[in-house]
């Protein structure tokens, strides 16, 4: 054995096939011992004996030919969204930031180098609803988005390095960033003036302005955004009034996160 061989992580091949398989159920929307067995390039047993202990497990059920992914899935996403601090502190600021601008604000993490929504909160003039609903399931590429950009602009540019080697560039709209010297410049301005904006960048006809969400060590561990159509985010909002709300609603996060934090310490303590 290699020295690179010892030194690489081992990795268990019937889990990362069953790993392969949840996510293309849910690509699929389900599908059939046969669907699966051809996009997986395996026999069809193999496909059957995968999902039927999956479904054994409650990861996965029949219905009819179709297996699709199970109610229980809910459980874990829950629990690990219910176990975030960012998550507690944040849920409520987020549904005032939505009932306040009346369109759709977001809480989001970055994890292996996408961006994942924790949690939104639709405003009562909300549009996009479908578009909104089918991004909550999938992981964003970060260079698209107000809220990707204002976690990039605070991590180390050897880490933002390391997510564009892995994910790249990829142009959404006419104005999406998709060079490397543009987008370090824009985290540059985004780190001076405390917010991020897309500016039709991931969608035509609408923008978004993000703003970080970072511990009171100063580490980051998330970001807000709240978006709408140009129409209604126009140039002065877009520009003023808007980031003013969403850097407003990120330090209010940051300081419910930093009582939780000391709340905790205090009750740690003897007494």
């Amino acid at each position: 054995m290699t020295n690179s061989e010892s030194d690489s992580p081992r990795t268990l091949k019937t889990v990362n096939r069953a790993v392969e398989i949840l996510n293309i159920l849910m690509k699929l929307d389900g599908a059939r011992v046969t669907e699966l067995a051809e996009a997986l390039g395996i026999t069809r047993s193999t496909a059957y004996t995968y999902l039927r202990t999956l479904e054994q497990g409650g990861l996965v059920v029949q219905n009819g030919n179709q297996y699709q992914l199970a109610y229980s899935m809910l459980v874990y996403g829950e629990y690990v969204r219910n176990r975030s601090l960012l998550y507690q502190a944040g849920k409520g600021p987020i549904d005032e930031l939505a009932d306040e601008t009346g369109q759709y604000s977001h809480i989001v993490v970055e994890e292996k180098g996408r961006g994942v929504n924790l949690y939104k909160s639709k405003g009562t003039n909300a549009v996009g609803t479908e578009y909104q609903s089918a991004k909550f399931q999938q992981r964003d590429f970060l260079h698209i988005t107000a809220s990707g950009k204002a976690i990039l602009a605070h991590l180390p540019d050897e880490r933002v390095d390391t997510i564009l080697a892995s994910h790249g560039l990829p142009k959404r709209t006419e104005e999406t960033i998709t060079s490397r010297e543009r987008l370090f410049d824009e985290l540059a301005t985004i780190r001076d003036c405390g917010y991020s904006l897309n500016d039709e960048e991931e969608i035509e006809g609408f923008r978004a302005v993000g703003a970080p969400i970072s511990t009171r060590d100063g580490d980051i561990v998330g970001s807000l955004s709240v978006s709408g159509p140009t129409s209604i985010f126009d140039d002065d909002r877009f520009h003023s009034e808007i980031p003013e709300l969403v850097t407003q609603t990120a330090n209010l996060i940051e300081l419910n996160m930093n009582m939780a934090d000391r709340s905790e310490e205090i009750r740690s303590q003897p007494p």
